[in-house]
């Protein structure tokens, strides 16, 4: 029984299951079905949505490429009747001017007519003065005696006598007046030219008083046992005087250039504090490059002043290197200077070019500077570096031709000659002793310094010592003793002075190496 029992449950309850089980399928598919056109709805407006979009990009695109080629067709449209506007300007003026050329062509013929009838005119007048003429003349021949050509060469002869009379003493005339003139019309332009330049009448000494602030640094000058005068005396070439002289150290040399290195020098020296032979060297070599660009900044600055322009830079140095230098006891750059401005009113009171005769004056005692000094003229010598410098030939024959060496080939050279004399000649410029002096120790230290292993050369105490300084590689202890004896036998023999001269060799040797 229970057997079948559980038979009929069975069966009873398959069919139960089976309907359930379907009914919770169908409802499970009908929700998916909904789910699924929901999804499809979405992803159907999604697309729709980038679909309108697409297009109103496309069309934004489009209607922007419309408008583009419609504005260039607008731009083609514009240039092209304004094109055509000037062509039918162009036209109308055309035809203007083909009317006009046909106005004045009807006029032309009708003046050509004109001219036509006035030659007949003008030839049958002609003939009729031609005819007239001849009788005239065969009327006066008959009177005369002469025939037309005589009487003419006796005219025209007599005429020719009568006006180189009156020509000749015409020109002894303005000859007379110009004599009469010339010397106050000269005097008349220099005297405007001297008015109109004011100078300085400093003279160049040989000695620069150094101020210190109290006496105790003269001794650190000096050092132990004038090891660091020594050291800067041999530097520079510069005789330094510590005295009693109150709050001052006198620098004497006759090269201003050493004076001012010498001064430089010893202003850093004292105002750092260190002294010592090793630092003044240093500090020497320093103020030199500082001397040397110095120099051509006030090359560059003096032809800035003087409007002078386009100098070749080696000359601008130079000019430069005339404010350490002087001629007859006056400075070089100063007096340059002033022979420049005289150059420039001269010319410009003779009519002529101010701008040349300044750039000569400037120049002509340019030979008194250069770094070597060869057995030539000062004029010359600057003749010949102002050629090798690309200056023009009438500043060159200017330059050579102020002291007459060369001869002058234009108006530009007296201006020169003249304006020099008149800058040296003035009260007060000039010193001759100082410059005889100053020539005088120069030659004292070429003289030696021509010896074969000589460095260098200094003349100090006024031309009464001549230090040599040589090279230790070259010349030995027993040949300084020589050299010395040498250099004053040639002395005593070739230069005239005053007193004695003493000759002291120096020769130095220096072991240098370097820890790394």
């Amino acid at each position: 029984m229970e057997y079948l029992l559980y038979i009929i449950a069975f069966a009873l309850g398959f069919p139960v299951s089976y309907f359930i089980w379907d009914k919770a399928l169908k409802r499970k598919k009908n929700k998916m079905m909904k789910e699924a056109e929901i999804e499809s709805e979405v992803i159907k407006k999604d697309k729709i949505l980038q679909a309108k979009e697409k297009f109103l990009q496309l069309k934004s695109e489009h209607e922007k490429y419309i408008a583009e080629k419609t504005k260039r067709l607008g731009e083609a449209e514009s240039r092209h009747k304004q094109r055509e506007t000037a062509i039918n300007q162009r036209k109308e003026e055309l035809n203007r001017q083909v009317k006009n050329f046909e106005i004045e062509r009807k006029e032309v013929e009708v003046i050509r007519e004109n001219l036509g009838h006035q030659l007949e005119l003008v030839e049958q007048r002609t003939e009729e003065v031609e005819k007239m003429h001849r009788q005239q003349v065969e009327q006066l021949e008959t009177i005369s005696g002469y025939s037309a050509e005589e009487a003419k060469a006796q005219m025209v002869e007599s005429l020719k006598n009568e006006a180189k009379t009156e020509a000749m003493a015409y020109i002894q005339e303005i000859m007379d007046e110009a004599k009469l003139n010339a010397n106050k019309e000269a005097k008349k332009i220099i005297v405007k030219s001297i008015q109109r330049v004011s100078s300085e009448t400093a003279i160049e000494n040989a000695v620069t008083i150094f101020n210190i602030e109290n006496d105790e640094i003269k001794g650190r000058i000096i050092g132990r046992e004038g090891r660091n005068i020594r050291a800067l005396e041999a530097a520079t070439g510069v005789e330094i005087i510590v005295d009693d002289t109150p709050e001052a150290i006198v620098l004497s040399a006759f090269d201003p250039v050493r004076r001012e290195i010498a001064r430089l020098a010893l202003h850093q020296l004292v105002t750092d504090g260190r002294i010592h032979p090793a630092r003044i060297e240093e500090v020497v070599n320093k103020v030199s490059k500082q001397i040397e660009e110095e120099v051509i900044e006030t090359g560059k600055r003096t032809c800035i002043d003087l409007g002078i322009h386009g100098m070749h830079p080696e000359l601008v140095r130079l000019v430069g290197k005339m404010k350490y230098r002087s001629s007859y006891g006056q400075n070089l750059l100063q007096h340059s200077r002033e022979t420049a401005n005289l150059c420039a009113i001269m010319a410009s009171e003779l009519g002529l070019n101010s701008k040349k005769a300044r750039r000569a004056g400037l120049l002509h005692d340019i030979g008194k500077v250069p770094d070597d000094e060869p057995e030539l003229p000062h004029a010359v010598l600057g003749m010949k570096l102002a050629e090798k410098y690309k200056e023009k030939p009438d500043i060159c024959n200017a330059i050579g031709s102020h002291h007459e060496e060369v001869e002058m080939q234009t108006l530009l050279a007296p201006i020169v000659q003249v304006c020099d004399a008149i800058s040296g000649a003035r009260p007060g410029a000039r010193r001759e002793a100082v410059e005889s002096y100053i020539k005088r120790l120069k030659e004292l230290e070429n003289l030696a310094l021509s010896y074969p292993g000589v460095t260098k050369t200094y003349a100090i105490q006024a031309g009464r010592e001549l230090r040599v300084i040589v090279g230790s590689e070259k010349i030995s202890d027993s040949d300084s003793e020589q050299l010395s004896y040498d250099i004053a036998k040639k002395i005593q023999d070739e230069m005239t002075y005053p007193g004695q001269v003493k000759i002291t060799v120096i020769r130095e040797t220096r072991a240098v190496s370097y820890a790394k």
